[in-house]
């Protein structure tokens, strides 16, 4: 599978580590940036090129790195067809894809080390979305608040 990177400057020091990682997983890596450390950078513009990835085939899957997680997931779901969330345990990195269909695994460069990072990377890559009737009707709910209003 193609796995679409991308980090601000927050979460920089963890790119090449998860570019490994993905790697190692037996992945494609699609790199969407950062290229170079600039603390002027800003989040939304790599979960938006990581979210466009995805949107138009180019990657099946994202992981997305800022200081927190928090901006960068926040960002990546105002994109309709991703499910971004942060991640700090294996047991979340897995059940959220098998469960809830998640296509982007969020990471907080400030909050993680390289280690637990790669961890989290293989467990999330390693999962797969069960088709189960009652995971696949949640699934629809949610895609149905795509274009919608709150």
């Amino acid at each position: 599978m193609i796995v679409a990177l991308g980090t601000d400057h927050g979460g920089f020091a963890l790119k090449e580590r998860v570019a490994r990682a993905i790697a190692a997983c037996g992945h494609e890596l699609l790199d969407c940036g950062a290229q170079r450390l600039d603390p002027g950078d800003d989040y939304p513009d790599f979960a938006h090129a990581v979210a466009l990835a995805i949107g138009d085939g180019r990657a099946e899957r994202g992981v997305l790195i800022c200081g927190s997680g928090v901006g960068i997931s926040v960002a990546a779901n105002k994109f309709a067809g991703v499910r971004a969330a942060i991640c700090h345990d294996t047991y979340a990195a897995r059940q959220g894809v098998e469960d809830d269909a998640m296509n982007v695994l969020c990471l907080g460069g400030r909050v993680i080390g390289p280690e637990v990072a790669a961890e989290l990377v293989a467990a999330f890559l390693g999962a797969q979305f069960k088709e189960l009737a009652r995971y696949v009707r949640r699934l629809d709910k949610v895609k149905g608040f795509e274009g919608g209003s709150a």
